[in-house]
């Protein structure tokens, strides 16, 4: 049994979270805290399994209870905001400095169109971190060193780009992997990050803070540059495509593919067929299976697929899927990923 204590102001939204946990036979809720202050004592007295956790409440903000209780208390907290505005955003993401493993949408009413995705991505995040052993995390220091190049070779260089795919867990590893990055790195990265609508702005500006990279939302038709990080929009697949021997960025209303748009499968596929062998693919933390079937393809494309380990993947479910489909070429520890990408675009 998953023991949740609610962190929520608003009498109406604590009692539709309660109303969705309690509808489901692994999950108690045992208590409700209505502000960042009272959620750290109850913690303290209650001893709950997960925390959901409020961002803009009286007394305490979320940003502070997270801090305290992750500091004197550590467990796992969801954070769960309304993303209203650029201040509660910028609040979230601090949160997630601080040791918050997800974020999720604030649920709506019952007849509201999205309830039921809201819903099902509330309980199975909650269901998911609930297992998570939490550690104190030190916030990454961007690197400011500057990328050396190897000696011209004939051929040129082999690989053009990067694509990255991280679900549950993926703000963070996003952290601590362009933190590491250097200044001038030669290749351009794309990201897919799972995450609920409205939060992907947030989360550019969050990384922005991060590394000395340039980042941010990708636009159609932008050709790619070298060291940048575009990281897809809401509701559209990112893709690459090529136009006078460029790289473009791509973006894509097609269906969502296994409820996924952004689906890391798309960008992966698309990396197949425009790239080949000049790609790199990365699959990183994450719920579920999304980018196994665009890494088996860019993999039997000869391009290089690496997974984030088990360790220190928050969640193994999407490296693990990969790599039990037999497309990963190295497994490699997130502290090292860094070094691991500046290694290959030296190959």
């Amino acid at each position: 049994m998953i023991n949740i204590l609610i962190t929520e102001d608003s009498d109406v939204v604590a009692a539709l979270l309660r109303g969705i946990f309690q509808s489901e036979p692994d999950m108690r809720v045992v208590g409700r805290a209505r502000d960042g202050r009272e959620a750290v004592t109850l913690v303290n007295e209650l001893k709950p399994d997960l925390v959901t956790m409020d961002i803009r409440m009286p007394v305490m903000d979320g940003f502070e209870a997270t801090r305290m209780i992750m500091a004197t208390q550590p467990l796992p907290i969801v954070v769960i905001s309304s993303s209203v505005d650029d201040e509660e955003l910028r609040i979230t993401f601090r949160a997630i400095e601080e040791g918050a493993l997800a974020v999720i949408e604030k649920p709506r009413g019952l007849s509201h169109p999205d309830f039921e995705r809201i819903r099902r991505d509330l309980v199975e995040t909650v269901r998911a971190m609930a297992e998570v052993k939490v550690v104190r995390r030190r916030r990454p220091q961007p690197s400011a060193a500057i990328f050396q190049a190897p000696a011209p070779r004939r051929g040129g260089a082999r690989y053009e780009v990067v694509g990255l795919a991280l679900s549950t867990g993926g703000p963070q590893a996003l952290s601590t992997l362009l933190a590491g990055m250097p200044v001038g790195y030669p290749l351009p990265l794309l990201v897919v990050q799972h995450i609920s609508p409205g939060f992907v702005g947030g989360l550019v500006g969050w990384l922005r803070g991060q590394t000395l990279l340039e980042v941010c939302l990708a636009k159609a038709g932008t050709p790619l540059q070298a060291g940048t990080v575009y990281v897809a929009p809401d509701a559209h697949h990112l893709e690459v495509a090529r136009r006078d021997g460029r790289l473009h960025a791509r973006l894509s209303s097609e269906p969502p593919i296994d409820r996924f748009r952004p689906s890391a499968t798309a960008l992966f596929h698309s990396l197949a067929r425009c790239c080949g062998a000049a790609a790199i693919g990365g699959i990183f933390t994450g719920m579920g299976s999304d980018g196994s079937d665009g890494l088996v393809a860019l993999h039997r494309a000869g391009g290089h697929v690496f997974a984030q380990d088990e360790e220190s993947s928050v969640v193994y479910g999407m490296p693990g899927a990969a790599c039990a489909a037999g497309c990963v070429d190295q497994v490699v520890p997130l502290a090292r990923i860094p070094t691991h990408l500046i290694e290959l675009a030296r190959s």
